[in-house]
């Protein structure tokens, strides 16, 4: 149910003059699509994982760039650093992404007028991931070395398995997190549609401290199976952090990513399967700055190819995306989004001031791709119209717009109603696809 404020009203409003998507297209999507399956890796933009793509119609660096940020957004004199290709396989100066963190690398300070940003006086210019990094760590490392890590990106052989699904599969060119802040948050919007008012990865986490629907249940109440599959500590599971999970006895459904091997080699994946990659540090494979790149490509070839060799392959959906930008440099200003409620979420900045977040923008530019046999090789997805008909751009929620469509259930809230859907990406025809990606090897830390 919205939540009978003016701009719930209004959002209803809207809903009401809208249309759906074309029957024929949310048909097509039901009648090739049995099963979703979802890898939320951590803490990647656009411009840093797939900076280095040459695909036509990726708005990245090595198209479009080079983009610049000054060291310090208050004297420019003082010298800037360009994006360019790196190297860094792992970096264990972890990059501020928090609210305020997100403030300052996109609007230069920690406590922006949210008036000013609502009404579109106040754009973000991405000028701060430089000078957020250095104020972090320069007393340890050079400010060279800080500079690179928040303003370079990958090269095509650097992530090869990455370059390969972008050549072969769908890419989005204008995919938002659903929060400017960090993972958890995040990762609640995208089976929820809300953060429900969190802006930080708190101890609500960790005890079953969700209340609102989620993607899991609305499945089970429509006859629908699924499985959250965790590899290791880290991120999620998500399933696990609803209390409505463990009344309806279904925490059984939380269960080693081993599991998801099986299950995919044997034809028996539900109708939704959530991925869990291990976090953080090396070892493990979120991409998580403070892991490996490589060992992150590694886990996504794994799931690819056992997705590719499954007897369920003609009729899976697979969704590569991420929770957040990671603090990482992307030069696309996160537009602005309805409030999901009426929740805010103030924390105090490094300024000694305080800040609310009122949930009504995006985050910044994520890598995501859609991958089956159902969709067009190398294709480069922007902005399409949502309900109401109004162009824009793609984040977090439109997930479960689409799984709304595919599994019958409605949207959780104004945010996911404005949503766009991607049914329309799922071709009447299916195509040969790779079979195996290549080798995902580490380069030098």
């Amino acid at each position: 149910m919205y939540r009978t404020t003016l701009h719930g009203l209004l959002a209803l409003a809207a809903v009401a003059q809208a249309s759906p998507p074309p029957a024929g297209s949310v048909n097509n999507l039901k009648a090739r699509i049995k099963n979703v399956v979802i890898l939320e890796m951590e803490n990647r933009s656009l411009d840093n994982l797939l900076g280095g793509q040459t695909l036509p119609g990726i708005d990245n660096p090595i198209q479009k760039g080079p983009f610049c940020n000054p060291y310090n957004v208050s004297n420019p004199a003082a010298g800037h650093v360009c994006s360019a290709a790196n190297d860094y396989d792992s970096i264990t100066q972890d990059p501020n992404h928090s609210a305020a963190g997100n403030n300052f690398e996109f609007y230069g300070t920690f406590t922006p007028d949210n008036d000013d940003i609502a009404s579109g006086r106040l754009v973000a210019t991405q000028q701060g991931f430089v000078q957020e990094q250095l104020s972090l760590y320069s007393s340890k490392v050079n400010q060279s070395t800080l500079a690179e890590q928040v303003m370079g990106y990958y090269s095509e052989d650097q992530v090869p398995v990455l370059t390969a699904l972008v050549q072969n599969f769908v890419t989005f060119n204008h995919w938002h997190s659903a929060i400017p802040g960090p993972t958890d948050p995040n990762r609640l919007a995208l089976v929820s549609g809300s953060s429900y008012g969190h802006g930080s990865n708190d101890a609500s986490f960790t005890t079953r401290g969700f209340n609102q629907t989620s993607m899991f249940q609305s499945l089970t109440e429509r006859g629908y199976q699924w499985r959250n599959y965790f590899q290791g500590s880290g991120t999620g599971p998500e399933a696990s952090w609803f209390e409505w999970t463990y009344e309806a006895g279904l925490e059984g459904n939380v269960v080693d990513i081993s599991q998801f091997f099986v299950d995919a080699a044997a034809g028996n994946l539900t109708s939704l399967s959530f991925l869990n990659p291990s976090c953080c540090g090396v070892g493990t494979t979120s991409m998580h700055p403070s892991g490996l790149i490589s060992a992150g490509e590694a886990l996504i070839k794994q799931v690819y190819e056992s997705l590719r060799a499954s007897p369920q392959w003609k009729e899976t959906l697979f969704i590569l995306t991420f929770d957040e930008t990671g603090g990482f440099h992307d030069h696309v200003p996160p537009p602005l989004a309805p409030r999901p409620d009426d929740l805010t979420y103030t924390e105090s900045t490094p300024n000694g001031k305080n800040y609310t977040l009122n949930f009504d923008r995006l985050g910044g530019r994520i890598p995501t791709l859609l991958i089956s046999p159902w969709v067009s090789k190398g294709h480069v997805e922007q902005q399409h119209a949502n309900e109401a008909g109004d162009v824009v751009s793609y984040s977090a929620t439109s997930i479960l717009r689409t799984l709304g469509y595919l599994f019958d259930f409605e949207p959780y809230n104004p945010r996911v109603e404005w949503s766009p859907s991607f049914e329309h990406l799922v071709n009447c025809r299916a195509r040969d696809t790779p079979t195996t990606l290549p080798a995902a090897d580490p380069f030098r830390a």
